[in-house]
């Protein structure tokens, strides 16, 4: 089979899926984190439609991990200070997260300046109307970089940059 058939046969496959039938739709986001302990945005907002989340840490500063490093940690709105003391304890080697936290629903390991970090994760756990928030979990972070992820109860992801 040639690969031209092989990409009919995949393409007739998928039409053929029962309209009612949802089909995987991965959404990427992207934040920045800067040398000053920020993010660019203090809000991020999903598609309903978003079946899987594709976030991307840029890292704009020139500060290495061991010195300024960042990650993005995302758990419900209620765990932050929780999770970044159980973070504090766990130290630098865990990326500053408790290992197995059930509370932590995605997150990123430490970069540096000029470092970028990619964690992919299923939406299936997030309910429309809770509240959920992202943070950087190194020690002393989490009270300036901060914020919120929502889930849109409209289609189509709308990620919402607005700078700090």
């Amino acid at each position: 089979m040639t690969r031209r058939h092989a990409l009919a046969a995949i393409a007739l496959l998928a039409a053929a899926l029962p309209a009612g039938m949802a089909r995987a739709t991965t959404c990427p986001l992207t934040i920045e984190a800067n040398d000053l302990m920020q993010f660019n945005t203090p809000r991020l907002m999903l598609g309903a439609d978003c079946s899987e989340v594709e976030l991307t840490l840029h890292h704009v500063g020139k500060q290495p991990a061991a010195v300024m490093g960042h990650n993005w940690v995302l758990v419900r709105s209620g765990d932050v200070a929780p999770v970044a003391n159980a973070g504090l304890r766990a130290g630098r080697a865990q990326n500053f997260q408790p290992s197995g936290d059930a509370r932590i629903i995605a997150a990123t390991p430490l970069v540096g300046g000029g470092e970028t970090t990619t964690v992919r994760f299923s939406t299936a756990a997030l309910k429309s109307g809770e509240s959920y928030a992202f943070f950087c979990s190194t020690p002393g972070h989490s009270v300036t970089m901060r914020g919120a992820l929502a889930i849109s109860a409209a289609a189509g992801q709308l990620a919402a940059q607005v700078p700090r």
